[in-house]
């Protein structure tokens, strides 16, 4: 499912809550690795449990926290109220896209053209 649909990670939820998450390291490490049969797997015996998440007013600083935990994606959560998914992609395209903008900047000012 989640390679036909270019994800890289699911949300597994039980009557309206967040129980954990599966990507696809969960699958290739606890399913493929391991010589087990995806059709006699159940997503609660692989998932990661609980989920790690992250409120809405969280920094880019995320990123650090992803590396330190080991993963590559973090639900946004508030209120226990699932508002989204960040990636480890999506915040390394944000970094990016802010220090063009800041090199770009940066350079105005170099020639002088920099708005007063």
């Amino acid at each position: 499912m989640m390679a036909n649909k270019h994800v890289g990670a699911l949300l597994v939820i039980s009557d309206g809550e967040l129980v954990g998450i599966i990507s696809e390291r969960d699958y290739a490490r606890k399913v493929i690795l391991r010589e087990r049969f995806s059709k006699h797997t159940r997503v609660k015996e692989i998932m990661t449990s609980p989920a790690i998440v992250v409120r809405p007013d969280h920094t880019v600083d995320c990123m650090r926290f992803m590396n330190e935990n080991r993963i590559r994606h973090l639900p946004v959560v508030e209120n226990q109220k699932i508002l989204g998914v960040v990636s480890i992609g999506d915040l390394v395209r944000w970094v990016v896209s802010a220090q063009a903008e800041t090199i770009e900047q940066v350079q105005h000012y170099i020639a002088g053209s920099y708005p007063r």
